[in-house]
């Protein structure tokens, strides 16, 4: 029976309960959304006692399904003023799923300013909260050294373990805060990055949560052998697809540097230019070179049961670890988009933020905004190293940066400011791009590429070609991504699982297969969009709920008049279109009977 874990920080009490029959095929992001849909009230302070932190492993969660150890965090937003689920890697959703836990959900806050606890959650099922005082203020990574070290100790305690944990500017309450997940080598690198959700957990004095699963099974399924061979099927299509297959494990997610800039897409110097003349400098392939000739680690999953294996370790000069392969992303946010074109500089500002405990997309495009007011050059890497070591001073510039790029701008004069819903854009230009745009523009998550990732049929005639510099057929694309992608989220899949299912259709049939196999109810293609319209559905209407209209969906004006080299095109995608993208909302939550 899967359990929901209500930790109530006001009092220190924990308490279990079954999960509700009317959730019973929910997990993950459908899980998180309904949670704090009903929940939370959508005019409460983001960090005040009545949000939620809610905590989901997937609906495959603690099975062997390929890539299917994805977690996702939700509360109200206190970035966006929207709900939100930020997704992660680690090894926390499979540990979670191993105990039957669907969700822990984090309530109220301590009365008392100033205090640090964590939360822990043992393989015999029990969970306590203990006063960690020593843990305040320490980086992600002390934290999880301290917290290791002194844990080990106790007969419990065992070497098997995961932890989320927030660093200092999830303390301070910054809305570009994090939330870490350790990786299987036990290395915080993991990032529930978006939205600010550790000013969340900040907010209710919980520093670290430590899951022991040592000694847990694998979860059972309704059918065994039947699982057992959909897993086989899926894992063949990953293997097979030269995305998935090839091209992440070689280079990682940064294989996309040279691609998306030689689209003309790859926002440079705070989007001011489609291409960076530096690209070579932090591409995947020069990062794979450095990481081999310095014997680096250069392929791994980020969970267990990964079978792509993007992830890898980059390494110092001496050969020592410094910090995940920078994800294409942070590459790209923390380099191009500041003008950064050494790879150690930007190695050395990843782990910085991760340390911090800051999301890398939204910190490399609030110093590029930093960079256009003039504070500092573009290309600066060590003024904007020392400008990210202000953010756990507290000091204004470092609340500024912290708050992320909006703030930023408002702070230091700048007017253009990439962003949607209050978030940052990430690393593709809507304007050469433009199914990226209508995700940015309607996606209830704020700017967010995982939310609908049109680079598929858009740039690598993935499940298609959609042209990127027309306006022709991007609402419809996004819409039907952004529907998968939230199907894929509730069932814990990484992301990158979508290269495959959209173009060899047995792997969107053996996903299918694994969920009847697990759960026992019979998913289909129906079943499986439904699942991610019933997301978006809770999603869309708190939005509304919290103030949220059709003017939220659009991006900022100059996108709209600016041209864009190397193309020099602008978005033209029209307001009724954009508008069209939640059309299914209406009849999806009348069937859900919400309103």
């Amino acid at each position: 029976m899967r359990t929901i874990l209500r930790v109530n920080m006001s009092d220190l009490s924990i308490k279990k309960e079954p999960l509700p029959e009317k959730w019973a095929n929910y997990g993950g992001r459908a899980l998180t959304d309904a949670l704090v849909f009903t929940e939370v009230p959508a005019d409460a302070d983001p960090l005040g006692p009545e949000n939620k932190l809610v905590i989901a492993p997937g609906i495959l969660g603690g099975t062997t399904a390929p890539n299917g150890g994805r977690l996702s965090i939700g509360a109200k937003s206190p970035l966006t003023g929207g709900i939100k689920e930020s997704n992660s890697g680690g090894t926390a959703a499979h540990a979670l799923g191993k105990m039957g836990v669907a969700a822990i959900v984090i309530e109220g806050k301590p009365e008392k300013k100033g205090c640090s606890y964590a939360l822990r959650l043992f393989p015999d099922g029990k969970a306590d909260i203990v006063a960690r005082h020593d843990l305040a203020g320490l980086s992600t990574y002390e934290a999880v050294a301290v917290a290791k070290g002194i844990e080990a100790t106790e007969d419990r305690m065992t070497d098997k373990s995961s932890f989320l944990v927030i660093g200092p500017a999830g303390e301070l309450g910054m809305k570009a805060a994090g939330i870490a997940v350790t990786d299987p080598m036990g290395y915080p690198n993991r990032f529930a990055g978006r939205g600010g959700l550790g000013a969340v957990m900040g907010s209710k004095c919980l520093k670290i949560i430590a899951i022991f699963d040592e000694g847990l099974s694998y979860t059972e399924h309704a059918d065994k052998d039947a699982f057992n061979a959909a897993v086989k099927k899926f894992a063949k299509a990953l293997r097979e697809h030269p995305v998935s297959g090839t091209g992440l494990p070689t280079y990682g997610t940064n294989v996309l540097a040279n691609i998306i800039n030689e689209a003309g897409g790859y926002p440079t110097r705070n989007f001011s230019s489609g291409q960076f003349e530096g690209v070579d400098g932090i591409s995947g392939e020069t990062m794979r070179e450095i990481t081999v000739e310095r014997g680096g680690n250069v392929k791994h999953g980020c969970h267990s049961g990964c079978v792509i294996q993007c992830s890898r370790y980059y390494v110092d000069k001496d050969g020592h670890y410094k910090t995940k392969g920078p994800e294409y992303e942070s590459a790209w946010s923390l380099g191009a988009d500041c003008g950064i074109s050494d790879m150690d500089a930007v190695a050395e500002l990843d782990r910085t933020c991760g340390e911090i405990g800051v999301d890398t997309i939204e910190m490399g495009a609030t110093l590029a905004v930093y960079m256009e007011s003039g504070a500092i050059d573009f290309g600066d890497a060590e003024g904007a190293l020392a400008a990210l070591k202000e953010i756990p001073k507290d000091t204004p510039l470092g609340r500024a940066l912290g708050d992320g790029a909006e703030a930023t701008g408002k702070a230091y004069g700048v007017d253009r400011v990439p962003v949607v819903k209050h978030q940052a854009m990430p690393a593709y230009d809507p304007r050469p791009i433009q199914g990226i745009g209508v995700t940015y523009a309607t996606s209830t998550m704020g700017a967010d590429h995982t939310a609908g990732y049109s680079i598929t049929a858009n740039v690598l005639a993935v499940g298609g070609t959609v042209d990127p510099l027309k306006p022709e057929g991007q609402a419809e694309l996004s819409k039907n991504l952004q529907i998968a992608t939230a199907m894929l989220d509730s069932a814990g899949f990484c992301i990158f699982v979508a290269f495959p299912v959209l173009d060899i259709p047995e792997a969107f049939e053996a996903i299918g297969e694994m969920m009847t196999a697990h759960t026992g109810k019979t998913w289909g293609a129906d079943e499986l969009m439904q699942l991610g319209k019933e997301a978006l559905t809770y999603e869309r209407i708190f939005n509304q709920h919290a103030g949220f209209t059709a003017a939220d969906d659009r991006l900022p004006a100059y996108f709209y008049t600016e041209k864009l080299p190397p193309h020099n095109v602008v978005f033209t995608v029209t307001d009724e279109e954009l508008d069209s993208v939640y059309d299914f909302v209406p009849a999806t939550a009348a069937e859900m009977g919400i309103s």
